[in-house]
């Protein structure tokens, strides 16, 4: 009887260890965290960088046309488009941009906000205004984004970690290779370099995708290093001006050190 035990039970212990390796590879397949940034580097980076003007104002057009359709920039004011150290549109264009946009009016001279309809009165914006939402409010962008809510993009660079690279990985990285295994979630879209690998934007970019003015090829590639650089500067409009000062400091702080070492040295020649 034990001798006819051995065939059944060789037979559930290989049946068991198949299992066990097909668990694995099954936990394997659904381990989807996502995958460090690409290490795409930007001018702006590091003690010396700054922004290329020609990449912000491409990198604006990116978000008027494509982005804009969803997120807001709420932080951003239509005159900033104008300052120094960012895009610096002209003062004509940065006004051309605003009156393309409507915001709501202030009360008509019946004290109403509202026509006849129901309808929020609007007028067309100006230098001092701030980019208004494309929607009215969280339910109407929950509505006519099958239920997500896009985040605000003025800080989100900062937002997160590895800002410039994780933003310029998610919007390229629509077209890496599914993994074998892998169910894209209904009404959502794979990108491994999101959290879960579900994400509920579609892909923004596409070749050609904008026309730029200063006729650069738009490529997705170039669009997204164009529109990191944009939000970067959007999250941090004074980094040139910061730079710039922590540098005078450290030279300052060399020279001062300089003189007072020379100080010490005539001080202590003196003495002997």
């Amino acid at each position: 009887m034990h001798f006819a035990l051995r065939p059944a039970l060789g037979i559930a212990l290989a049946a068991g260890l198949a299992l066990g390796f097909t668990g694995a590879a099954l936990a394997q397949e659904v381990n989807t965290h996502r995958l460090p940034p690409k290490k795409e580097e930007f001018e702006f980076e590091g003690p010396f960088g700054h922004y290329d003007r020609a990449a912000l104002q491409r990198g604006f057009q990116v978000y008027k046309e494509v982005c804009g359709a969803c997120h807001v920039l709420k932080h951003v004011a239509f005159r900033n488009l104008h300052d120094e150290g960012g895009p610096e549109f002209s003062e004509a264009q940065a006004k051309g941009i605003a009156a393309g946009y409507k915001v709501p009016a202030e009360p008509n001279d019946k004290g109403e906000t509202t026509d006849d309809k129901g309808e929020v009165l609007t007028r067309p914006a100006i230098l001092a205004d701030y980019f208004p939402p494309p929607f009215p409010n969280d339910n109407a962008t929950r509505a006519n984004n099958n239920g997500a809510l896009p985040p605000d993009l003025s800080l989100i660079i900062k937002a997160r970690a590895h800002g410039p690279q994780y933003v310029y990985s998610i919007l390229t990285g629509f077209k890496e290779k599914m993994p074998a295994g892998f169910t894209v979630t209904k009404d959502k879209h794979f990108n491994p370099y999101f959290e879960g690998w579900n994400i509920s934007m579609p892909p923004p970019l596409n070749d050609n995708g904008v026309t730029y003015a200063d006729g650069t090829k738009a490529t997705i590639d170039q669009q997204a290093k164009d529109v990191v650089t944009f939000l970067s500067w959007a999250s941090e409009p004074k980094m040139e001006q910061r730079k710039r000062m922590g540098l005078s400091v450290l030279i300052f702080l060399v020279v001062f050190a300089a003189v007072l070492f020379g100080a010490y040295r005539r001080v202590w020649a003196d003495a002997h």
